[in-house]
């Protein structure tokens, strides 16, 4: 979940498994672009983070064939604003290309008209990915930058990522959701140098990055699962050292561009 540490404590670490995969490429693939999650014995939608992305309130079905309706989108300059730089995300930023590369060769192709979804939110989120449905949601009336849609973007297919590759258990298990944001907030420049500047949540230079990341995953966390502070903290405290160090699909912490196309050419010797 895309918003508008150090380690502390905790107990053993239990992350997803992101080297253990339920089934082949192509099932994964069949898997993504067709069915639902299961969400047998799965908590209320309203603490899951449903009631913050007023689009999701409908079902699986009505959202894939009409996120929040054809006629509502008529006279509205917002949806139609997100989409184009939705496009211009997909076609030119390093960061989203190299992660939709990524979801490929995992066997995870990601369809815009499919897998990426332009919708009203509350104002506590900018974006989010929803693993029922498959799909990345995208805020269109708080995106309100190409730069932002960039990151908000990169944010959100990071999780899509870490749900193609590993076994998460996003309705269930805390653990797991805390470091698919731990990763969301250290790998898409959530936290860059700049970026906190111009929010004016600089703590220092030293450990800025670490401190920030901590932050931004555990209120994420408290965010999207309906949690308290505490339970947030914990969270990402018990699996702070293995998600923070889990860099993939990246070579190292991104810090630019010129990163992100390094490690395409890395990972998968593609030229963005």
């Amino acid at each position: 979940m895309a918003d508008s540490g150090e380690n502390h404590a905790g107990s053993e670490p239990q992350p997803f498994n992101s080297n253990e995969t339920s089934a082949s490429a192509q099932d994964v693939q069949t898997e993504f672009l067709d069915s639902p999650q299961k969400d047998d014995g799965a908590p209320r939608r309203e603490d899951l983070g449903y009631d913050l992305f007023q689009g999701r309130e409908k079902t699986y079905r009505e959202t894939m064939t009409s996120p929040y309706g054809k006629f509502e989108n008529l006279f509205d300059t917002y949806h139609p604003r997100c989409k184009t730089k939705l496009t211009v995300a997909m076609k030119s930023n390093p960061f989203v290309k190299l992660l939709l590369k990524a979801m490929e060769e995992s066997g995870c192709s990601m369809y815009k008209d499919r897998h990426f979804s332009c919708e009203p939110c509350g104002y506590k989120v900018a974006g989010g990915f929803d693993p029922q449905a498959n799909q990345v949601v995208l805020c269109q009336n708080i995106i309100s930058s190409q730069g932002m849609m960039n990151r908000v973007l990169t944010h959100e297919l990071i999780h899509a990522f870490d749900h193609c590759r590993g076994r998460v258990d996003w309705y269930n298990n805390l653990q797991h959701v805390a470091c698919s944001e731990i990763r969301a907030a250290n790998l898409s420049g959530d936290c860059s140098f700049s970026g906190e500047f111009r929010r004016f949540q600089l703590k220092g230079v030293k450990k800025h990055h670490q401190t920030c990341v901590w932050q931004r995953a555990r209120d994420s966390v408290k965010v999207v699962r309906n949690c308290t502070d505490e339970e947030a903290a914990r969270a990402v405290d018990s699996v702070w050292d293995t998600c923070f160090n889990d860099l993939a699909p990246f070579h190292k912490i991104p810090r630019n561009k010129k990163d992100a196309i390094r490690a395409a050419r890395f990972r998968y010797d593609y030229d963005i």
